[in-house]
């Protein structure tokens, strides 16, 4: 089995985001000469996530909007509570985040048939920044498979 492994980088400008990344997958899978296998996309940070949805403006509002009544970001979090914790001392106040985060999860993983992802036809891959606003970040990807 052969495999082919790259990051993508990602700034996200909002406190909560929803970033289409599938063409950089599409590219990804390409570039990779692998005809049949799958991809694997995940996110190495506690507080972003990979989900697949469709890129329909007024349904990431809706989306934004879920996330926000589940965890506002105006409620007290235990984890904001920097002095109780071992942290540095501009630790990001985002116990909102984690929990966001724990609903979403952390990867996505997508068939490759013919050297082509295999999305549905509303499908977007997403990378979703819950602690956003300049933050930079990065997604790894790696496609298995002949």
């Amino acid at each position: 089995m052969k495999n082919y492994n790259t990051t993508i980088s990602t700034k996200s400008n909002e406190r909560l985001q929803f970033m289409d990344i599938t063409e950089k997958i599409r590219e990804i899978v390409t570039k990779s000469n692998i005809k049949n296998g799958f991809i694997n996309v995940y996110s190495p940070h506690t507080t972003s996530c990979i989900r697949i949805n469709e890129n329909e403006p007024r349904l990431i509002d809706d989306f934004k909007s879920f996330l926000e009544k589940l965890a506002p970001f105006s409620e007290s979090y235990r984890h904001d509570d920097i002095e109780l914790r071992d942290c540095p001392p501009d630790e990001r106040i985002n116990g909102h985040s984690h929990c966001k985060s724990l609903l979403l999860g952390a990867s996505e993983t997508i068939p490759v048939i013919n050297n082509e992802l295999q999305l549905g036809r509303w499908q977007s891959v997403f990378h979703v920044d819950l602690d956003g606003r300049n933050r930079k970040r990065k997604v790894l990807v790696n496609v298995f498979g002949e």
